[in-house]
């Protein structure tokens, strides 16, 4: 075994170590190099060719497997966190929302928002109306009856 052949194989083994140390897919692709360059270093394959080796399956591993990868772990997955979970509900106006009197107030799932129209019209109390989204402490809601 010469030399360089240890030197990858402790690369790869310490890049190995390092990604599952952190589990963020990028030490991976570079460990992954590393075993192709020592496999090249096993074979008598020149300094030169090891390094390019090493870049070449670093860079080609880290470009096209690293999205399917990701992807298949659940990390382009976004899970709907406390407050976002009320998006999309319905809720129950309980102060007039007044956008320009900067009042208003809705109750959804037991907890009361600040809330405001989104389109600007006022909204009695006792109106339901669905949550589009949250700013701040503030949700922003429509209301169907509000439609002209």
């Amino acid at each position: 075994m010469t030399t360089m052949t240890i030197v990858w194989l402790a690369a790869a083994v310490i890049l190995g170590i390092a990604e599952a140390a952190t589990a963020l897919l990028t030490c991976i692709w570079f460990a992954l190099g590393a075993v192709a360059a020592m496999i090249v270093a096993l074979f008598g394959g020149a300094l030169w060719l090891q390094i390019l080796v090493f870049a070449v399956v670093s860079l080609v591993t880290l470009l096209a497997l690293r999205p399917l990868a990701k992807t298949k772990l659940g990390g382009s997955v976004k899970t709907a966190t406390n407050a976002d979970r009320i998006i999309g509900r319905e809720a129950l106006v309980t102060e007039a929302i007044d956008n320009l009197a900067g009042t208003g107030a809705v109750s959804v799932g037991g907890a009361v928002w600040t809330a405001r129209s989104d389109s600007d019209a006022p909204i009695a109390p006792g109106t339901r109306v669905t949550i589009l989204r949250i700013e701040g402490v503030k949700v922003f809601v429509h209301a169907p009856a509000a439609e002209g």
